[in-house]
């Protein structure tokens, strides 16, 4: 990608699209931070939960992408 301001625009405006629609479908995906390997503790008063798993499947699927982005940008 050329390194002019024009094309850094238009890449941001794409990834800001892109955060926006999966901010809209992402409380449509009831399976989305509820995986096995999701921790999930609770207790009386306390409570922690932490999406393992699923931090694990959106890494791959972003690294995908990018590596993909990248390949055809060759």
């Amino acid at each position: 990608m050329p390194n002019q301001p024009a094309w850094i625009l238009i890449f941001v405006g794409i990834l800001i699209v892109g955060v926006g629609v999966v901010w809209l479908l992402a409380p449509s995906i009831p399976w989305l931070g509820k995986l096995p390997g999701d921790v999930l503790i609770e207790r009386e008063n306390f409570r922690l939960y932490f999406p393992l798993t699923t931090c694990i499947l959106l890494s791959l699927l972003l690294t995908g992408i990018i590596w993909l982005v990248r390949f055809l940008s060759r």
